[in-house]
């Protein structure tokens, strides 16, 4: 078993949906007027120049998503702005689009377009994130084959005080990790069920539920006002392993014990690599960790403590019958770093 955990971990971490895009983002000038803060994490966040105010940018679109079903895909890519505005301790505030559809005189692709454009304004009304902008770019096939529908959304949000702002870096040794929101093990579309099952999924992608993605978000983003989170990641591609994986920063990995969530309703693979939706990870310090209790249960927010920060290494405590897995940073770190490198350079 660990050995197919940590076969499955390093085909996604060169997946190219997961791999480090750092070797082309690093070639391009990201200061200009040095009012960029932060570009590593789930949105960036450039200052309002001479002000304490910042933004926070993304942008988002799951494609596979969309192509099982344009209705849900799209409500979930408006929903993953919003998480990752959220992550960075940002309120979020309006959406842009780009519809990138095939040939829209194709019934199927004027289908898909109608549905994107509902599940959009769905996610959009239920979140109170307007649109302000957009545009679309139709026709796009080669030899008569269309481009996987991809409705790429952009979020904005706003920080008042760009110090009260959060990375998704583990920042100390010893922090306790928590996950919010609730674990299904949603596999279908999902990454693990593409590139190590081999199967092309046509339906059912992971749901969104908008009012518990809205109450989530808020929630993060307030105990990151009040200084109470260390660091924050939210949980898309890949699911949990991959999300505390990106976390690993500082010669800082983690520790995690998945026994207690594995029973007949949930299996290894789909805790650790399931993408259900509006979910978080993140780390608060032993100081807070009854503040958050309080707070979350005053609030009827899910979560859980599956483990804690430490020096240098991954380990996985995945069997009440066997060692755990223990796996190198910088191996795992090389192995995603390298993909885009060897592919173009």
């Amino acid at each position: 078993m660990s050995d197919h955990i940590l076969l499955s971990l390093k085909t996604l971490l060169q997946t190219p949906d997961i791999a480090s895009k750092k070797w082309v983002t690093q070639q391009y000038d990201s200061q200009v007027m040095n009012d960029t803060i932060y570009t590593k994490g789930d949105a960036a966040i450039v200052r309002v120049h001479n002000t304490k105010k910042a933004l926070a940018l993304t942008t988002d679109c799951t494609p596979r998503y969309v192509e099982a079903d344009p209705f849900e895909g799209s409500k979930q890519a408006v929903a993953e702005t919003y998480r990752n505005i959220c992550s960075v301790g940002a309120r979020p505030l309006a959406i842009t689009n780009c519809l990138n559809f095939g040939n829209p005189q194709r019934p199927e692709i004027m289908g898909q377009i109608v549905k994107s454009i509902q599940g959009i304004t769905e996610a959009c009304k239920e979140l109170d994130y307007p649109v302000v902008s957009g545009n679309v770019s139709l026709y796009n096939e080669t030899d008569g084959k269309a481009i996987k529908p991809t409705p790429a959304i952009g979020g904005v949000g706003l920080i008042k005080d760009y110090l009260n702002r959060c990375s998704m870096s583990f920042k100390s040794q010893g922090d306790e990790i928590y996950i919010i929101g609730s674990t299904n093990g949603h596999l279908s579309c999902s990454l693990y069920e593409r590139d190590i099952l081999k199967i092309e999924a046509k339906a059912n992608p992971p749901k969104v539920d908008l009012g518990l993605e809205k109450k989530n978000g808020i929630f993060v983003q307030e105990l990151i006002e009040r200084s109470v989170i260390n660091s924050c990641h939210d949980v898309s591609d890949g699911g949990i392993l991959i999300a505390l994986f990106e976390m690993c920063a500082n010669d800082l990995g983690f520790e995690i014990d998945v026994t207690t969530f594995i029973n007949e309703n949930i299996s290894l693979e789909q805790f650790l690599f399931g993408e259900d939706q509006s979910r978080y990870i993140i780390t608060i310090s032993k100081d807070f960790q009854d503040r958050f209790v309080k707070k979350a249960k005053d609030s009827s927010i899910d979560f859980i403590k599956i483990g804690n920060v430490i020096k240098e290494k991954i380990y996985l405590n995945i069997s009440n019958e066997k060692p755990g897995l223990e796996l190198d940073i910088n191996e795992l770190r090389k192995i995603n770093e390298e993909v885009f490198e060897k592919k173009f350079s």
